[in-house]
């Protein structure tokens, strides 16, 4: 016989925390585990479960220590999401007019420890009161699946995006999960389902008129940044001066999308233009630092491009993200390896880079319209 092993698991039965313990069946551990207090067997999760105390959690490790290794990966889950070290969530004080009731402060010290990124802590924070204003005056251990369930499809009849709705859900089980250790709280609550759609993009000639239309210097570096390195719009406003290594030509992102640091490819156009730009401006801190020092603001940024854009007569809204999915569509129209747009994209994985083969045009334009051969 193998070795034995029990996995424990965070359970929420008949409205109070449990311990579940899962494990193949074995004769041993079967009469060891009927040892265990007021020990019960779950239908739902198909395991047995106890009571979730300090005391029980000590005992079930006293009865099995030696016997059989017990897997608690999914019980302690006490890794930060990512090592950003400056993340300081700063809560403005709410519109006097909002409604909405202040997010728990164990929320929001949870985010801080697991490092969330500081956009999108502050979208479950923001969510997370939404949620709570509409279940004022009940309890949160008394809110059920069904009331779940019936709250997002409100959402859905008042027109809410599959995206925010899944944000939603995201900030909800959050609270359950994180901050109050339920993993299994809202299991089965159903999220919408993913629709495939394809990244915009603008063409080659596009984005050489809205270059052409920016005249400031500082501006023209930052979009062509964007461009160029395929950087999304925090990474930009978050580049330091020591992030531009000029002997090797390349950018250093740290701490981007699920806080993993990377390195993309510096334009020798563009080093040229950031040259002039240094000496001008002279930032002290960050590459980028709107007029009092500090990130420059984002709100600028996108004014910026769709200044220029207006002025270049490109009727796509553009954005810095698709500038970005710009940037990746034309590597790969220039038969640039799939694997390395990945890895100056910070993709984990190549099937996320693969969808910008969809609007690729290189092997599009050769295929011939049966049209012209009739």
């Amino acid at each position: 016989m193998g070795a034995r092993n029990i996995t424990l698991k965070h359970l929420f039965i008949d409205n109070k925390k449990q311990i579940g313990l899962k494990f193949y069946p074995d004769l041993v551990l079967q009469n060891l585990v009927k040892t265990l207090p007021n020990v019960k067997w779950s239908k739902e999760f198909s395991m047995v479960y106890v009571e979730n105390t300090k005391p029980m959690l000590s005992l079930i490790f006293k009865t099995f220590t030696g016997i059989a290794w017990i897997n608690g990966q999914h019980f302690f889950n006490n890794k930060p999401r990512n090592s950003n070290p400056e993340l300081k969530l700063k809560i403005k004080p709410k519109n006097i007019k909002d409604p909405r009731p202040n997010c728990p402060p164990e929320y929001i010290q949870k985010l801080e420890l697991n490092r969330y990124a500081i956009a999108t802590a502050k979208t479950y924070i923001s969510l997370f009161e939404t949620f709570m204003h509409h279940f004022a005056g009940k309890k949160f251990l008394e809110i059920n699946e069904l009331d779940i369930r019936e709250y997002l499809q409100e959402l859905v009849h008042l027109g809410k995006s599959d995206t925010y709705i899944n944000q939603m859900i995201n900030a909800i089980k959050f609270y359950y999960e994180t901050v109050m250790d339920m993993p299994n709280r809202f299991y089965a609550i159903d999220r919408p389902q993913k629709k495939e759609t394809l990244p915009k993009v603008i063409s080659k000639e596009d984005v050489k008129q809205l270059l052409q239309n920016i005249t400031n210097l500082k501006h023209l570096c930052m979009v062509q940044l964007l461009y160029s390195s395929g950087l999304r719009r925090s990474e930009l406003l978050a580049l330091k001066l020591t992030d531009i290594d000029s002997k090797r030509m390349v950018i250093t992102v740290r701490n981007g999308k699920g806080g993993k640091d990377r390195q993309t490819v510096l334009s020798p156009t563009v080093l040229t233009n950031l040259r002039v730009y240094y000496k001008a401006y002279k930032p002290k801190d960050y590459l980028f630092e709107g007029k009092r020092g500090g990130m420059y603001s984002c709100t600028s940024l996108l004014k910026i491009i769709h200044r220029a854009a207006k002025k270049a007569g490109i009727k796509q809204n553009v954005t810095p993200h698709i500038l970005r999915h710009s940037f990746a569509t034309h590597l790969l129209e220039a038969n640039t390896d799939l694997r390395y747009i990945q890895v100056v994209l910070g993709h984990s994985s190549t099937k996320t880079t693969e969808v910008y083969t969809r609007v690729a045009t290189t092997n599009i334009s050769q295929i011939s319209s049966p049209l012209d051969n009739l």
